[in-house]
C-alpha cells in the first residue's frame, strides 16, 4: 500500500474512533434537533475542514497551544449555548404554538449554517482529532492525505449524527430536546472549565 494510502486510512480509522463518542457528535445531533439537517452538515463540515487544514498544515506545533486558554474559551461557548437552551426549552413549557413555531423550519440556511461552523470550530479546537491529525501530519509527512483522512472521518460522524438528530426531532417534543441538550451543553462547560482549574 502507498505510504500516502496509509496516512489516509489510519487518519480515517484513528479520528473516526476517536469522535464517534466524544462531545463533536453531540453537539452535532444537539444542532440537528435545533436546526435542518443541510445548514448543520454544511456548518460543522466546513469547521472541520478549516481545522483539518490548521492542524495537517501545523502538524506538531499545534499541540503547543496552550491547554488552559483553549479549555477556558470551550468552557465560556458551551455554557452560553447551555444558557440558551435552557432558557428557550423552559419557555416553551406548555405552549404547543411556540413548540410548533421554534421548530427546525424558521431559521434561514446561512444562520443555522454559521450557528453550527461556530459550535463545532470552538469545540474541535484543541480536541484530540484535532491534535491526532496534527501528530499524525508530523508523523507520516504527508499533511494533504492525514487532513483529507481527518476530514473525511469527521465527515462522517457528523452525518451519523445528522440523522440519529432528525429521527429524534420528529419523535420527541422540541422543548424536552432543548431541555436535554441544555443540560449536555451545560456538563461540556463544567468539564472544560475543570480542566482549566486543575490545568
Amino acid at each position: 500500500m502507498a505510504p500516502e494510502l496509509v496516512a489516509l486510512v489510519t487518519a480515517f480509522a484513528i479520528v473516526f474512533l476517536a469522535e464517534l463518542p466524544d462531545k463533536t457528535m453531540v453537539a452535532t445531533l444537539v444542532l440537528t434537533t435545533r436546526y435542518r439537517a443541510w445548514p448543520v452538515f454544511a456548518g460543522v463540515t466546513a469547521a472541520f475542514a478549516v481545522q483539518c487544514v490548521v492542524a495537517a498544515t501545523f502538524g506538531g506545533v499545534l499541540t503547543l497551544l496552550p491547554d488552559r486558554v483553549v479549555a477556558g474559551v470551550v468552557a465560556v461557548l458551551f455554557a452560553v449555548g447551555a444558557f440558551l437552551l435552557l432558557k428557550e426549552g423552559f419557555s416553551t413549557d406548555g405552549d404547543e404554538s411556540g413548540e410548533a413555531s421554534s421548530g427546525p423550519g424558521r431559521v434561514t440556511f446561512l444562520r443555522a449554517a454559521l450557528t453550527s461552523f461556530g459550535v463545532l470550530f470552538a469545540a474541535e479546537w484543541g480536541d484530540a482529532s484535532q491534535l491526532a491529525t496534527a501528530a499524525l501530519s508530523a508523523r507520516y509527512a504527508s499533511p494533504v492525505f492525514v487532513g483529507l483522512g481527518a476530514f473525511l472521518a469527521l465527515a462522517t460522524v457528523a452525518a451519523i449524527a445528522v440523522l440519529v438528530g432528525r429521527r429524534i426531532a420528529t419523535r420527541i417534543p422540541t422543548h424536552l430536546i432543548q431541555r436535554v441538550s441544555g443540560f449536555v451543553f451545560a456538563a461540556f462547560a463544567l468539564f472544560a472549565l475543570w480542566q482549566v482549574i486543575a490545568g
